[in-house]
């Protein structure tokens, strides 16, 4: 009952770091095409920075209850994935460094060379973490040590790209939504029409994903088994109709909160078609780690679980001020010098 809690809440943590990371993610991804002037990219850089900093908690968080409740997963999933997370670590090293140093100096080549780090910063994380989760609902060649049997390369295969396309996609709609909800005025109101256009890429390539997914994976096998468990999909699909919906009344917040229905149902469907499997063994599905024979001890996920019902409310209940607290971040007019930083920026 203990290991089952505990991968629910697994889940959950991860589907959370990408409702509220994946919009830095999306608005640093499309900054470059999106923003016209420097009015423009400071809005841009403070619809960001009074969260991003914050919602790196859960990435935290996540990776910590994978550490303390399923430890041999957590040895096998980040010496097998190493290079690809090493990879996210330094996208998202850098991104917190472009935020801070980009107001330091007026140089505008300065500022370029800022911008094009927190590009990489973002657009690098999502689609490594979409290449990860695909590679994790597909299987990777670890044997019965827990051994990769792989390179980085072998995770680039083309239902792992597929993932991070799709995540890619996500995280763009849900970030240009954000803004709409942040700048208004012309910028937000450009920022909700590209949303509604690159919603047609991001419907396109789920479906393409969820047909791979049933020839390249058994996520659909607890699904089959129990019927019920297809509300989790059949909420996606609302969730992602109901972003052009809202997007056309120019209702931002309501379809930005579609857009975060829409990114925890289908973080959901995953870790519900995986269960009770953490890491799936393409080599041998016997040599898999599950929830069960990689967990702690019962004792460590008691005591975990009474730790977590203090402390997760408390997180929960501080972001929710801070998102209560920080107004938007409309396009200034005829903001302050140059060299100035900005209010909100990190």
């Amino acid at each position: 009952m203990l290991e089952t809690i505990w991968f629910a809440l697994w889940g959950i943590l991860w589907a959370i770091y990408f409702v509220l990371d994946g919009f830095d993610f999306g608005i640093g991804t499309l900054a470059p095409f999106i923003a016209k002037d420097e009015n423009d990219k400071r809005a841009v850089y403070n619809s960001m920075g009074p969260y991003w900093d914050g919602n790196q908690v859960w990435l935290i968080t996540a990776g910590g209850v994978t550490f303390a409740a399923f430890p041999k997963t957590y040895a096998v999933m980040f010496s097998s994935l190493y290079s690809a997370l090493l990879l996210i670590l330094f996208c998202l090293i850098v991104r917190g460094v472009a935020m801070e140093y980009r107001s330091k100096f007026s140089s505008a080549k300065w500022r370029k060379f800022w911008d094009t780090l927190l590009w990489i910063g973002t657009f690098g994380p999502g689609l490594l973490f979409g290449v990860a989760f695909a590679n994790l609902f597909r299987g990777i060649p670890i044997d019965k040590a827990g051994i990769y049997h792989g390179t980085l390369l072998t995770l680039l295969n083309p239902y792992g790209l597929l993932g991070g396309i799709l995540f890619t996609l996500i995280f763009t709609v849900h970030g240009s939504l954000w803004l709409a909800v942040k700048s208004g005025g012309d910028f937000g109101e450009r920022a909700g029409k590209l949303a509604g256009r690159l919603w047609f890429a991001l419907a396109a390539v789920a479906v393409i994903f969820l047909a791979a997914t049933y020839f390249s994976t058994h996520l659909y096998d607890n699904y089959l088994n129990y019927h019920l468990l297809f509300v989790i999909p059949l909420a996606a699909v609302g969730a992602l109709i109901g972003i052009p919906i809202f997007a056309r009344k120019a209702q931002w917040l309501k379809a930005w909160f579609s857009s975060v229905v829409f990114i925890l149902t289908v973080t959901l469907f995953g870790v519900v078609g995986m269960y009770p499997v953490l890491l799936i063994s393409s080599i041998d599905p016997a040599s898999s780690l599950t929830a069960f024979n990689s967990s702690s001890s019962p004792l460590t996920l008691k005591i975990m679980l009474a730790v977590a019902l203090v402390f997760v409310p408390i997180v929960i209940a501080y972001q929710i001020w801070a998102y209560r607290f920080f107004g938007t971040a409309r396009r200034p007019s005829a903001g302050p010098s140059a060299g100035a930083k900005t209010p909100g920026t990190a």
